[in-house]
């Protein structure tokens, strides 16, 4: 049996669905404020990607697999959708736009390019399997540990969004061996040469880097009715830092202006 991932759903209105998939090391969880904001007038789904959260374990993650789990997302539900995705859900939707078109409406991609990045993240999953998970009985424990490896503190925040504890103990919600053997895909984005002819807005942070004027070629390419449009003052994790405009943005692309 083909398995199918872990979804969160909010709103039961009448507009198109939107679907939302979540980066790295991300889950449906991250969403929870802006997507039952968003669902006042439509079904918004977010899911916990394949190696994330409560989805299932799966030793391939390419961007192939991942799109193939958002169209049985979307086929097991009312059909033709919205897609909003993030930096590795970002191209998971691209992905997913280009392979299977029929079921995708409008497509919002935020803060990542259909481009490969040098930028490994094996060092964040370096730092979270480091953690002695046997001593930790409160998030405060695990981000001790963590403090000298990611110096960040919002970034450890994200990370121990992830960490789970009960009483078998502590454990991360990620599959951070399959995730640490898929790094070059996750970083990757593979050729393709389909051609995605539906509305789509690049919404990237000011301060990020991820999209580049360089990138807005291959961009066109791939995506002909493309726009790009930036949220001054957020970084790569823009809808975390700027909700609210982040909100506006969408809602206006998506033709709804609550």
């Amino acid at each position: 049996m083909t398995e199918i991932l872990n979804t969160v759903s909010n709103g039961e209105g009448d507009g198109t669905p939107l679907l939302i998939a979540h980066g790295l090391f991300g889950t449906a969880r991250n969403w929870g404020v802006l997507a039952k904001r968003l669902a006042d007038e439509r079904q918004v789904i977010s899911v916990d990607m394949r190696n994330h959260g409560s989805s299932f374990r799966a030793a391939s993650n390419t961007y192939s697999d991942m799109a193939g789990d958002l169209a049985r997302v979307i086929e097991s539900g009312r059909g033709l959708s919205n897609v909003l995705g993030h930096s590795m859900g970002g191209k998971a939707a691209m992905m997913l736009a280009l392979s299977r078109p029929d079921l995708v409406d409008k497509l919002v991609v935020a803060d990542i390019a259909p481009v490969g990045y040098s930028h490994s993240q094996l060092d964040k999953i370096t730092a979270m399997k480091a953690v002695d998970l046997s001593v930790v009985e409160r998030r405060r424990d695990a981000d001790e540990q963590l403090v000298d490896l990611v110096k960040d503190a919002p970034l450890r925040s994200f990370l121990l969004q992830s960490l789970t504890l009960g009483d078998e103990g502590a454990s991360w919600k990620l599959n951070l061996d399959a995730l640490s053997d898929a790094m070059a895909d996750v970083i990757g984005f593979p050729d393709i040469e389909s051609v995605f002819e539906g509305e789509v807005l690049f919404l990237h942070g000011g301060k990020s880097d991820y999209v580049q004027p360089s990138h807005h070629a291959k961009i066109m390419g791939l995506f002909p009715n493309a726009r790009f449009e930036a949220i001054e003052g957020a970084g790569h994790w823009l809808h975390a830092e700027k909700p609210r405009e982040f909100e506006v943005a969408v809602r206006g692309f998506l033709g709804t202006t609550k």
